[in-house]
C-alpha cells in the first residue's frame, strides 16, 4: 500500500479523492460521471441504509418500488418540478439498436424504434408516484400513505466528484400523502428530525436544522427543511432534506379524497431524502491524513486482530486466545476480523486498517501471550494500551461507545469554533475565505441573496431553528431583518 501523498491542509480535494481510492470505497466507472461503489464502501452504505430503514419503519413507513422511467407528459405535469430538473434529465428516445450497415460489427440506433412518448430517467420520483397515488387514494380511509423507496436516480452532471456529485447515485426518497395540512407538516418536521438523529447519533456529525430560502427550495415544494453539516475544510454540506409539498402535486395529478363529510379535497403531500452524498460527509467530517475514520455504529469491521507470529504453532495459539474475544463481541453486535493472511506483513496490515478507518486495532504476538495481554490501538486518537486478555472484550466494547462519543464531540467542537456572527458585508467578504458558518442578517430578498452568491460564492444554507431570534439590519442593504441566517460556501 502506497503512502498518502495529499494532506487536508495542502490539498483537501486530493486528500479526499485519495481516501476514497486507498480505503477502497469507490472508483470512477467506464460511464462518464458514474461511479462503482466497491464492496467496502457499499458495506458502509448498507450500515447507513439499515439504520435509516429501521428508523423509517419504526415511524410507520413502508418500502415500495416505482419505475425508473417517467413518461415525459407526467414529468411535465407539475411545472415547477419539471422546470427545476429539466437541465439535469437524461431522456430515452428509442427502444432498440440494430447493426450498422456502414460499419460492420457496430450498432446504431434503429430509427424505426422511436418511442411514441419520450421517457425521462428519474431525477426524482414525485411525478410517477403521484400519478400512481391517484389510483390508490379515494377516501379519507386510504390516508395517510407513508411510503419510502430505496433506489437510484440520474441527474446529469458534467463536473463530478465521487459520492458528492455523480450523474447516478443511490438514495432513499419518501413520498407521503395526508388528509390535512397539519398532518403533512408534522410529517415534514418528523423526517427532518430523523435525519438529524441519524447524522448526529450514527454518523457522529453535528448538524444545523433549518428552513431553506425560497430560491433554495426543492422544485415544487412550499417549504424545504434541511440539515447542514460543516466539513473540515470549512465548507457546508447539505446532508438531508424534507419537503412540505402542500397540494401542488395533488392538484397537478388530480389526486382527491372524500373527507368524512363526503366532500372532495386535494391531498396534502411530503417528500424527503438522503443519498450516498452522506458517504462524502462521513469521510470529510472525521478522516485524517492517515486515512478514513469511521464511527463504530457505521463501521463494517469494529475491531481487527493482527497476529504477529513466526510459525503455525504461534498463529494457532493466538487464534485460540482470540476466539473468546470474537464470540463475546459478536454477541454484543460487534464484528471482529482476525487477519491471518500470510502474504502481508503486520506493518502493512496496520497501515491498511488505519486507512480503512477500523475503530480498534488489536495486535497479539508470542510475548503478548506470555504476558496474557494484547496491544489495543484506537483509530480516532491513535492511543495505544496494553490490555489484559481477560478484560479485552469488555474494554473493546467500552471503546466503541467512547470512540463514537469522541468523534461527535470533536466534530462539534470544530463546528462551534467555526461559527461566527458577522454584521457588515465588508467583514463578511474578508472572512469568507476562512471557511465556516457565518451568522448574518439578510433582508429576505432574492436580489440580495443572489448578489452575495455572485460576489462571494457563499449561499444561505438555512434559516436556522432557534428560540433566540435576534432582529437587526441586513449586512448588505441595511434593511430590517428578523433574524440571522446561516451563510457558507458549500459542496
Amino acid at each position: 500500500m502506497g503512502k498518502k501523498k495529499h494532506t487536508r491542509i495542502s490539498d483537501y480535494s486530493g486528500w479526499y479523492n485519495e481516501i476514497v481510492d486507498k480505503a477502497g470505497l469507490a472508483e470512477h466507472s467506464a460511464v462518464r460521471g458514474c461511479m462503482v461503489i466497491k464492496p467496502y464502501g457499499f458495506a458502509i452504505w448498507e450500515k447507513m441504509k439499515d439504520a435509516l430503514d429501521k428508523m423509517f419503519k419504526e415511524t410507520g413507513h413502508q418500502n415500495a418500488y416505482f419505475p425508473l422511467f417517467v413518461p415525459k407528459s407526467l414529468f411535465e405535469a407539475e411545472e415547477k418540478n419539471a422546470e427545476g430538473f429539466a437541465k439535469e434529465c437524461a431522456v430515452v428516445t428509442h427502444y432498440r439498436l440494430k447493426n450498422d450497415p456502414e460499419n460492420p460489427g457496430k450498432l446504431m440506433v434503429d430509427p424505426a424504434a422511436k418511442l411514441t412518448e419520450e421517457l425521462v430517467v428519474r431525477p426524482t420520483s414525485e411525478a410517477i408516484i403521484w400519478s400512481t397515488y391517484k389510483g390508490w387514494i379515494h377516501s379519507y380511509r386510504d390516508l395517510p400513505i407513508l411510503v419510502n423507496q430505496w433506489a437510484n436516480v440520474v441527474r446529469w452532471e458534467m463536473r463530478t466528484r465521487l459520492f458528492l456529485r455523480t450523474a447516478e447515485f443511490l438514495w432513499q426518497e419518501g413520498h407521503t400523502a395526508h388528509a390535512t395540512r397539519q398532518e403533512a407538516w408534522e410529517e415534514t418536521r418528523q423526517m427532518l428530525e430523523i435525519y438529524a438523529d441519524f447524522a448526529e447519533n450514527f454518523m457522529a456529525t453535528p448538524v444545523i436544522r433549518g428552513t431553506k430560502t425560497p430560491s433554495e427550495r426543492f422544485a415544487g415544494a412550499e417549504e424545504t427543511l434541511t440539515i447542514e453539516a460543516l466539513m473540515q475544510d470549512g465548507k457546508a454540506l447539505q446532508s438531508g432534506t424534507s419537503h412540505f409539498l402542500g397540494q401542488n402535486f395533488a392538484k397537478a395529478f388530480d389526486v382527491k379524497f372524500a373527507n368524512k363529510e363526503g366532500k372532495d379535497e386535494y391531498v396534502w403531500a411530503t417528500s424527503w431524502g438522503v443519498s450516498t452524498r452522506l458517504m462524502g460527509a462521513l469521510i470529510m467530517t472525521h478522516s485524517d491524513d492517515n486515512g478514513l475514520v469511521l464511527p463504530p455504529k457505521l463501521a463494517p469491521i469494529h475491531a481487527v486482530v493482527i497476529p504477529v507470529y513466526k510459525n503455525k504453532e504461534q498463529l494457532e495459539a493466538i487464534r485460540a486466545k482470540m476466539e473468546p474475544l470474537r464470540t463475546a463481541l459478536h454477541a454484543q453486535g460487534f464484528t471482529v476480523k482476525l487477519d491471518d493472511d500470510d502474504t502481508r506483513r503486520p506493518g502493512w496490515k496496520f497501515a491498511e486498517y488505519e486507512m480503512k478507518g477500523v475503530p480498534v486495532r488489536i495486535a497479539v504476538g508470542p510475548r503478548d501471550l506470555e504476558n496474557n495481554t494484547a496491544e489495543v490501538v484506537r483509530r480516532d486518537t491513535g492511543e495505544k494500551q496494553s490490555i489484559p486478555l481477560d478484560n479485552l472484550a469488555g474494554h473493546v466494547a467500552e471503546l466503541m461507545d467512547e470512540i463514537q462519543t469522541n468523534l461527535f464531540n470533536r466534530a462539534l467542537k470544530f463546528r462551534e469554533e467555526k461559527i461566527r456572527n458577522v454584521d457588515s458585508y465588508e467583514e463578511f467578504m474578508s472572512v469568507i475565505e476562512e471557511g465556516g458558518f457565518f451568522m448574518a442578517h439578510w433582508d429576505g430578498t432574492a436580489e440580495t441573496e443572489q448578489k452575495i452568491k455572485e460576489e462571494t460564492k457563499a449561499t444561505i444554507r438555512c434559516i436556522p431553528y432557534t428560540d433566540q431570534k435576534e432582529a437587526g439590519k441586513c449586512m448588505v442593504t441595511g434593511a430590517p431583518s428578523k433574524e440571522r441566517v446561516v451563510f457558507a460556501r458549500a459542496y
